[in-house]
């Protein structure tokens, strides 16, 4: 007999916070109507969504330009924060010179240098994504240089007894372990890209064609259309949320290729010390199993 679904750990994950949503909105539309809320001070979340029916035109657009410039931001800011945290790895020298920028850069507010790269940048979508990358790429840098450096020992030991080339020990052994490291800079950096979008349009105050959310809020507050300014707010909320799922995915098919490869190369290393058969061949092992203890020896007994 199958367990009740209040047992089920993923149904509750699921359907908790579901709950305490829908109890939130519907206390909200009562005590609007209850207290004859006029919807310019708060709107109830049955006026919102007929604000966000009504105006899906213009919120389309000015979501379609949001998305625009946080994907570009994030894109940008994975490349260039992979190919600095692979630089920095590769000396120490490198990484004390180049590193206290990174830190620079993120500690530096973009509503102060907004208005100087809305001037120096003549296009406004690659403008907004300068200010939105500044923001993003230091969790890439940080976590995926921590996961490049945070590797065991003896395996590292191993690699450099068999004289393995430094592309070698990149690919099979810092990569693999540096992968959870690198999806929790993703999780960290989708959502600065996302404030950083945001913050350079409030900042910029672009218009027409080119207006975001950002904007889209700011002119409804103007204009004190508040259903629609909590309509583009919950678009914004949206776009956090999705890129906060996707990491999730990210993450969990990081651990999966992680743990594959990293099972694949130590079955592969000690295969290769057994074919050896000395002793320092055997004191590897036993460092192996001693570290990593039971759950190691059970995988390799599989």
């Amino acid at each position: 007999m199958s367990a009740p679904l209040i047992q089920n750990e993923s149904f509750v994950k699921v359907a908790a916070p579901l709950a305490v949503g829908v109890l939130f909105l519907l206390i909200w539309e009562i005590a609007v109507q209850a207290l004859e809320m006029p919807k310019y001070i708060l709107p109830g979340p049955i006026e919102i969504f007929k604000a966000l029916i009504d105006g899906w035109q213009p919120l389309l657009g000015a979501l379609y330009i949001t998305l625009k410039v946080t994907f570009l931001a994030f894109l940008i800011a994975v490349v260039l924060g992979v190919a600095a945290s692979l630089l920095f790895v590769q000396s120490k020298w490198i990484e004390m010179s180049l590193f206290p920028y990174a830190v620079l850069m993120q500690v530096t507010p973009v509503v102060a240098i907004a208005p100087l790269i809305i001037i120096w940048v003549d296009d406004t979508t690659w403008a907004l994504t300068v200010c939105a990358v500044i923001i993003a790429i230091f969790p890439i840098i940080s976590n995926t240089t921590l996961g490049l450096r945070s590797v065991d020992p003896n395996l590292l030991s191993m690699f450099r007894m068999y004289r393995t080339s430094r592309w070698q020990e990149l690919v099979r052994l810092r990569i693999p372990g540096a992968l959870p490291y690198f999806f929790g800079g993703l999780r960290i950096s989708s959502g600065l890209a996302l404030i950083g979008a945001v913050v350079a349009e409030f900042v910029a105050g672009t218009g027409g064609a080119k207006a975001g959310l950002a904007y889209m809020i700011l002119q409804s507050g103007y204009n004190l259309q508040i259903p629609r300014m909590f309509a583009a707010l919950l678009l914004n909320t949206h776009i956090y949320s999705a890129g906060g799922i996707a990491c999730e995915f990210g993450d969990l098919l990081a651990q999966v290729i992680g743990r594959i490869e990293w099972r694949g190369l130590l079955r592969q290393a000690i295969d290769q010390l057994l074919a050896a058969d000395t002793r320092q061949t055997w004191n590897v092992i036993d460092r192996f199993f001693w570290i990593e203890g039971g759950a190691l020896a059970a995988d390799f007994g599989e």
